[in-house]
C-alpha cells in the first residue's frame, strides 16, 4: 500500500479497522451453501456428470436371516444386455473383511448369510436397470438354519458379540436392601432408520499407478480410504476420498459408507472404467444398520422424599449379526444411564447381544439416547410410585454442586447448569400453571386427555475412545488476500463448513466471503477422525483456529522486522492490519509475505486434553465437559384411539458461547424433532423371518411438518461461555438436543397415567405409536394393577 494515500483514504480506513469483522464467530451467518441447497445447485455425487464408459453397481441381497449359501449360478445375469461383470466374494483381491474395529463384516457372503439383505453378488452394468434386473436373474440356493431374531432371547442364550461391561459405585444391592421402597421393571426401546435423504452411495475413478479416486457420501473419510486399501490389496497413498457434502448421515455414513465404496473400487480396478453405486431405498434400508434398540430391565430403591436408595439396571442393546461400533455405544448407552441424576449407590451392566439382523451402527447420540430413555422411564415411574410430580423427583435426584456430583463411572460433574436450566425453563414454560390446569381438565375429560413434562439432558462430549479426539486443517492464503481452507471434518448439512470458516475469518479478522471450503479430501488432511459424537467443529475447529494463528503469527513476525516494532504494535481487524499508525489490508500484507518470502499454508492440530477411561475398572473422565438442556413438551391424547398431538414444546439449550446462533438453533429444532420422531412414530417392524417389513417411506413414518408443534420455542442459554478451552468457548450441539424429544414420550406417558388417576405408571415400550398408547390407556380404564 502506498505511503502517499491521501488522508481521506486512511479515515475510511481507519473506520473500516475500528468497524470491527461482522461474520466472525457469534453471528447468525447462514450456512455456507444454503442458496445451493435451495436453488437446487448443491453437487451431491450422485449429481455429478457421468463419466465416458462409466458402469453401475446393484446388489444381490440375502431372502433368509440365516442360511448356508449351497448355490450360486450367475449366468442367467449375463443374459441382460448392458451387463459387464458379476462380483462375488471371490473376486476380492486383498482382505475381504470390512469390520471398522474387528472382522466380521464380509464385503459379500461367503459360504453363508447373517441377516436379511446382506450383500452376496454385485452386477456391474451399462445402466442402473440393466444392473438391477440382472443381479434380480441370478440363482441363489441355501440350506435354512435356525435364526435368533429377539433380543430377550440372545440374552438368555449368552449370544454377545462383546463380553458384557460394568459400572459400579458402591454397593447397589446392600443400599436395595435398605431401601424403604422399591419399584421393578422392564420394557424394550425401539431401533431407528437413518433415513438420511441421500442413500449410501459411492463413485470410483481408476487411475495409473493401482490409484483410485473415491467419491464416497461417508462421514469418515479415512475409514473408507483404509477400508478401500484393504479390500485392494494396495497401500492407503494409493486411495484419495473426495467428499464435499452429504445429504444427511446421522451416524448412518459412519462405518456403513465403506462397503459401497469398495464394491465400486473392485469394479473400477477389474473394468478399468469409473464405477457408480447409488442404493436403492428399499435397499438402504435393507442391507444397512439402525439405531440400536434395547430391552432394559432395573430395580431401584427410594426413600419417603423420592430419592435413589439403590440402583440396578441392565441395558441390552441388540447389535445385530456383528460387532460395528456396538462395544462403544453400550458404553455410551451406560455412560449416559445417569442423565442428570446422582444415583448413589448404583450398578450398571451393558450387554451386546448378537441377533441375526443387519449389524446396528452409530445414531445421533451414539447409544446416549437409549441409556436416557431407560433412567427418564424410572423417574416417572419412581413419581407414579410416590404420588409425587415427576419434576420434582427429577430436580430431588439432580447432580449437585459440590457433593452428590460423582457419575457411576467416577466422572466429577463440574459446572453444573441444571438447576439454572430447569428453573429458567420451569418459569417460562409456566409449568406449575400448567400441571394444574391439566390435571384439572382430566379431571373433567372422559376421553380426551392431556400430558406434560419437564425433562433435562447431561450430555458428555469427546469421543470415547479417546485416540479419535484429533483433528486437522490445511490453510492456504494467496496473494490476493483470499483463503482456501481445509479440514477433516465432513458437512452433512449441520453447518460444520460454516462454523469452522467463521472461525478462519475471526482469527485472521477477514470476512467469510473470503474463505473458500474446499472438499473433505485424504489427500489434503491425513487420518481423520469421524464427523461424528458431536465433535465436528470442537475438534476441526480448532485445528483451523491453530492453522490460522501459525498464519496470523507469521505475518505478525514479518511486520515487525519490516517495521523494527514489537508484536503489540500489530493488530487485525476487519480486513485491516494496523502496524503502529499505519493501514495495511490483509491482501496487502498476504503480498508482502510473498514477496518477503514468508509460507502462506500452514496445517493445524489439535488433540482433547486430559480425557481418559480404564475399561477395565469402569473408571476414569471420557467426556472433556458436559452440554445441557431441558425441554417441556404438552401433548393431548384421544384414549379411545390413541391418536395425539404435540401442543407445545420449550426449549432451553446450553451451547456455551455460540459460534452461530441461527445455525444452533436450527440444530436444536432438527435434534428435538428427530428425537420426537424416534419416540413415537418410527417404528421398525421385522416378520417372523427377520425380514425388515417397515423399508420405505410408505410403511416408516418419520415426522412431517404436521407433527412440529405450531407452538415451539427455543432460547439459548445466555453469558455461559464453556469453562473448558474450547474454540471460542462454544459448547457441541449436534446430538445433545435429540434427547430433548423424550419429553414428548414422557408427556404421552403423562397423559395416559391420567386414565388412572397418576396412580399407575403405564410403562410403554418406545417408540409410544398411537397402539401403544390405545392399549396403555385401555389397561390403566380397565383397572390394572399398579406396577409399582
Amino acid at each position: 500500500m502506498s505511503r502517499n494515500r491521501p488522508a481521506v483514504a486512511e479515515e475510511v480506513i481507519e473506520q473500516q479497522y475500528l468497524a470491527g469483522i461482522q461474520s466472525g464467530v457469534g453471528r447468525s451467518n447462514k450456512h455456507e451453501s444454503a442458496e445451493k441447497h435451495v436453488a437446487g445447485e448443491a453437487i451431491y455425487i450422485d449429481d455429478r456428470l457421468e463419466f465416458p464408459g462409466q458402469l453401475h453397481l446393484c446388489p444381490r441381497l440375502s431372502e433368509h436371516a440365516h442360511a448356508l449359501i449351497t448355490r450360486i449360478d450367475t449366468s442367467p445375469c449375463y443374459a441382460i444386455p448392458g451387463v459387464v461383470q458379476i462380483l462375488t466374494w471371490q473376486d476380492v483381491p486383498g482382505d475381504g473383511d470390512i469390520g471398522p474395529l474387528e472382522p466380521g463384516d464380509p464385503l459379500m457372503a461367503q459360504d453363508r448369510v447373517e441377516y436379511v439383505g446382506q450383500v452376496i453378488l454385485a452386477v456391474a452394468a451399462e445402466t442402473p436397470q440393466a444392473a438391477r434386473k440382472a443381479a434380480q436373474a441370478a440363482i441363489i440356493e441355501y440350506q435354512l438354519l435356525t435364526p435368533v431374531l429377539d433380543v430377550k432371547q440372545a440374552l438368555e442364550q449368552r449370544s454377545f458379540v462383546q463380553e458384557p461391561h460394568i459400572h459400579q459405585l458402591g454397593d447397589a444391592e446392600a443400599a436395595l436392601a435398605r431401601a424403604p421402597h422399591r419399584i421393578s421393571g422392564e420394557f424394550h426401546i425401539g431401533g431407528q432408520e437413518h433415513f438420511y435423504l441421500e442413500t449410501q452411495i459411492a463413485l470410483v475413478i481408476p487411475g495409473e499407478d493401482a490409484c483410485l479416486q473415491v467419491h464416497s457420501s461417508t462421514q469418515n473419510p479415512t475409514e473408507v480410504q483404509k477400508l478401500v486399501a484393504s479390500v485392494m490389496g494396495i497401500s492407503m497413498n494409493k486411495v484419495t476420498i473426495d467428499m464435499r457434502r452429504m445429504g444427511g448421515g446421522f451416524g448412518g455414513k459412519e462405518t456403513q459408507a465403506a462397503g459401497v465404496a469398495c464394491l465400486c473400487a473392485i469394479a473400477a480396478r477389474s473394468s478399468g472404467r469409473p464405477v457408480k453405486m447409488r442404493l436403492a431405498r428399499r435397499d438402504d434400508m435393507q442391507i444397512t444398520g439402525k439405531r440400536h434398540p434395547f430391552y432394559v430391565r432395573y430395580e431401584v430403591g427410594y426413600d419417603d422424599d423420592g430419592r435413589f436408595c439403590g440402583v440396578i439396571i441392565d441395558l441390552a442393546g441388540n447389535c445385530g449379526y456383528s460387532l460395528d461400533l456396538s462395544g462403544s455405544i453400550v458404553d455410551r448407552a451406560m455412560f449416559h444411564a445417569d442423565n442428570a441424576y446422582y444415583l448413589g449407590d448404583v450398578r450398571i451392566t451393558g450387554y451386546r447381544c448378537r441377533t441375526n439382523t443387519a449389524s446396528n451402527t452409530a445414531y445421533r447420540g451414539f447409544g446416549g439416547p437409549q441409556g436416557m430413555v431407560a433412567i427418564e422411564q424410572i423417574m416417572d415411574h419412581l413419581a407414579r410410585a410416590a404420588r409425587l410430580d415427576p419434576l420434582e423427583v427429577r430436580k430431588r435426584n439432580y447432580y449437585g454442586k459440590t457433593e452428590r456430583n460423582i457419575t457411576h463411572y467416577h466422572q466429577r460433574v463440574d459446572d453444573n447448569l441444571l438447576d439454572e436450566i430447569t428453573a429458567q425453563l420451569e418459569q417460562s414454560a409456566d409449568y406449575q400453571a400448567r400441571r394444574r390446569e391439566i390435571s384439572a381438565f382430566n379431571a373433567s375429560s372422559r376421553f380426551i386427555k392431556r400430558g406434560l413434562a419437564l425433562t433435562p439432558v447431561k450430555f458428555g462430549i469427546s469421543f470415547t475412545s479417546s485416540f479419535l479426539n484429533q483433528a486437522g486443517a490445511l490453510i492456504l492464503i494467496y496473494t490476493d488476500g483470499t483463503v482456501q481452507l481445509n479440514h477433516g471434518g465432513t458437512e452433512m448439512g449441520q453447518g460444520l463448513n460454516t462454523k469452522v470458516a467463521q472461525i478462519v475469518a475471526e482469527v485472521l479478522q477477514i470476512d467469510v466471503e473470503h474463505i473458500q471450503i474446499t472438499a473433505t479430501d485424504t489427500g489434503k488432511v491425513p487420518n481423520t477422525s469421524p464427523t461424528a459424537a458431536s465433535s465436528g467443529t470442537d475438534l476441526n475447529g480448532k485445528a483451523a483456529q491453530n492453522a490460522a494463528q501459525i498464519l496470523r503469527d507469521r505475518m505478525v513476525e514479518m511486520l515487525c522486522k519490516l517495521h523494527n516494532c514489537l508484536p503489540q504494535a500489530v493488530s487485525f481487524s476487519n480486513g485491516i492490519v494496523r502496524v503502529a499508525d499505519k493501514h495495511f489490508t490483509f491482501a496487502d500484507v498476504a503480498q508482502l509475505a510473498w514477496l518477503n518470502q514468508v509460507p502462506l499454508s500452514a496445517t493445524g492440530f489439535y488433540k482433547v486434553p486430559g480425557i481418559h477411561y480404564d475399561r477395565q475398572a469402569g473408571r476414569g473422565t471420557p467426556f472433556y465437559y458436559f452440554a445441557y438442556g431441558a425441554a417441556c413438551a404438552e401433548v393431548v391424547i384421544d384414549t379411545l384411539t390413541g391418536e395425539y398431538r404435540l401442543l407445545r414444546a420449550d426449549i432451553v439449550h446450553d451451547a456455551g458461547a455460540s459460534l452461530n446462533p441461527a445455525i444452533d438453533i436450527g440444530q436444536v429444532e432438527g435434534g428435538f424433532v428427530q428425537g420426537m420422531g424416534w419416540l413415537t412414530s418410527e417404528e421398525l417392524v421385522w416378520n417372523d423371518q427377520g425380514r425388515l417389513l417397515t423399508d420405505g417411506p410408505a410403511s416408516y413414518k418419520i415426522p412431517a411438518i404436521a407433527d412440529v408443534p405450531a407452538d415451539l420455542r427455543v432460547t439459548l442459554v445466555e453469558n455461559r461461555k464453556n469453562p473448558q478451552d474450547t474454540v471460542f468457548h462454544s459448547k457441541a450441539v449436534g446430538e445433545p438436543p435429540f434427547m430433548l424429544g423424550i419429553s414428548v414420550w414422557c408427556a404421552l406417558q403423562d397423559a395416559v397415567a391420567s386414565v388412572g388417576g397418576y396412580q399407575t405408571h403405564p410403562l410403554l415400550d418406545a417408540p409410544a405409536t398411537p397402539e401403544r398408547v390405545f392399549w396403555g390407556a385401555s389397561r390403566l380404564a380397565g383397572g390394572a394393577d399398579d406396577i409399582s
